[in-house]
């Protein structure tokens, strides 16, 4: 239907060349074409009709002549797009060795690429990350940068962050698109070099690399693991200092920060951000991460948190604080009854561990069991046991440290 369409058109292109050259030229002319000792002679309009006719007969013949040819390659240009769609509908379907074979097999230069990425998707898929690497190798003098990301998203996936880096750092693979800039960012964040992923935050965004609504997540958690890998004092105050007002109130940020610079022993500074951001706005957390920070200052701590106690008498954060803070006391009579208070508030498996081992140090053996047993079933969500009446024990040894980790992991 095509060829007939061009053929109407040329007709209609010499008919009207024709006309516009008999209506526009009111004196014909002459043209005069000599050849072996032939003369033949025309009007000017009709030389240029004749001269389109001959172009148009030629243009047709050749379409003709090439028309099987065209034919050809456009059932195999349709038959191999079938097979491509049927390749990628076994992938998504979970027919990774069909699909594979389907793929590699791929030869046209238009879908060669795209092949060779979803066959290594789907060996790797199949658990042969060896051939899935041979399908991306056949990449490299082509589509350097399609084969760095398809390399990156293998090694992530088998946790081999540093792979994943070389991979796309390499020169012939720049600049990376926005997929390579965020497979970047993640590894990096993998390879514990948390502060060169909050870097690349600028990047991701003026790239949309990850969703708008990702982005505030991914920059606290980068925060975070920033300050608490933070090399030496000097590199937690500049990493401290870069970071935006709003990071900086946030409990999971001020908590970093404290437990960096106390391993770093900046009591001072461990204290006040937790002084300052709860004075702020308050957070449990916080309260009971006070307590728990591996610093002095035991009076000026205490006095702190009984008078936060009167503004929130009922946070389960800080009178697990306080307790903590009569254990280092001595006070394990003051500890019991706080830690009693705070699992009646809420506090959970922490607090039942600290009475487990204030249990245990006083030679109370029945409780600090049960005391033990309560705090994995509170972690689990399971029912508790409760502690037997009686007597409570007065002090036989040393009070538990509370500077000491109880979390249970």
């Amino acid at each position: 239907m095509s060829l007939i369409r061009s053929l109407l058109l040329w007709t209609v292109v010499v008919l009207a060349v024709a006309l516009a050259a008999q209506v526009l030229l009111p004196e014909p002319g002459l043209v005069l074409v000599r050849y072996g000792g032939t003369d033949t002679t025309t009007t000017i309009p009709r030389a240029i009709a004749a001269g389109l006719a001959i172009f148009a007969g030629l243009w047709l013949l050749t379409r003709l002549v090439t028309a099987p040819a065209h034919a050809l390659r456009r059932r195999r240009d349709r038959a191999e797009r079938a097979r491509l769609a049927s390749a990628l509908e076994d992938m998504h379907i979970g027919r990774f060795d069909r699909a594979e074979r389907v793929l590699a097999a791929t030869d046209d230069p238009d879908t060669l690429a795209i092949a060779r990425i979803h066959a290594a998707r789907a060996a790797a898929a199949r658990g042969e990350p060896a051939v899935a690497q041979q399908h991306l190798d056949g990449l490299a003098g082509t589509h350097p940068t399609l084969r760095a990301i398809g390399l990156a998203e293998l090694a992530l996936a088998h946790g081999r962050a540093g792979d994943a880096l070389a991979a796309l750092d390499a020169p012939n693979a720049q600049p990376l698109p926005p997929r390579g800039l965020a497979l970047r960012a993640q590894a990096l964040a993998e390879a514990g070099r948390h502060d060169e992923a909050y870097g690349m935050l600028g990047a991701l965004r003026k790239a949309d690399a990850v969703p708008a609504s990702e982005l505030p997540r991914l920059e606290s958690r980068w925060a975070r693991g920033a300050l608490l890998n933070a090399a030496d004092g000097n590199a937690l105050a500049a990493q401290w200092d870069a970071l935006p007002a709003a990071l900086r109130h946030e409990p999971a940020i001020v908590a970093a920060y404290a437990e960096r610079a106390a391993d770093l022993h900046w009591d001072d500074a461990a204290a006040k951000a937790i002084e300052q951001s709860l004075d702020t706005q308050w957070d449990d957390s916080l309260a009971g991460l006070y307590g728990r920070l591996s610093i002095g200052r035991l009076d000026e701590r205490a006095s702190r948190v009984e008078r936060w106690l009167t503004l929130h008498p009922r946070s389960p954060g800080l009178l697990a604080s306080r307790a903590r803070l009569q254990y280092a006391h001595g006070d394990w009579m003051g500890a019991e009854a706080s830690l009693h208070e705070a699992i009646d508030r809420g506090a959970g498996a922490e607090a039942w561990e600290l009475l487990g081992q204030g249990y245990a140090a006083q030679g109370d053996e029945a409780r600090a069991r049960i005391a033990y047993a309560n705090a994995l079933r509170s972690e689990r969500g399971d029912g508790l046991v409760e502690l037997p009446s009686g007597a409570r024990f007065a002090p036989r040894g040393p009070a538990p440290d509370p500077r000491a980790p109880t979390r249970l992991q």
